[in-house]
């Protein structure tokens, strides 16, 4: 067998692999991860303003994915639609909010533990690994 053979079928075998650094990245391509994403219950929207970038929505919350090496990655930060784009959590006068240019919606603890189950939810799937839910 030659070794052209030996890299595919070991390429293909895990979900994840480790990488340099310990970071893990998925062995899906771009296909697969749309459909996990979608059979996940995220919506998956295209926006004019991010031509090159898939928007995933769920519950409100939003993050845009782009193609990379390793399939797909998240664009920025993922936070809370507001309107066409994303307002990312921040602190503002001692107050977590969310904020898109001059629009701000309070991050009241609901949308904080929304948010973060979002990002959890979406990193696992990005992964590959099935929700444990």
């Amino acid at each position: 067998m030659g070794v052209e053979g030996c890299a595919t079928s070991a390429r293909r075998t895990p979900n994840t692999m480790r990488v340099s650094g310990g970071l893990e990245r998925s062995d899906m391509d771009s296909a697969e991860q749309l459909q996990k994403l979608y059979l996940a219950g995220f919506e998956l929207e295209t926006f004019e303003r991010f031509p090159k970038a898939i928007g995933v929505v769920r519950n409100n919350c939003i993050a845009f994915l782009v193609p990379g090496p390793d399939g797909l990655q998240i664009l920025g930060n993922i936070g809370w639609r507001m309107g066409e784009s994303l307002g990312p959590l921040v602190e503002r006068n001692g107050q977590k909010v969310f904020v898109h240019k001059q629009e701000m919606i309070e991050a009241t603890p609901e949308r904080i533990s929304t948010l973060e189950r979002f990002k959890t939810d979406l990193k696992t799937h990005l992964r590959g690994e099935a929700s444990r839910k």
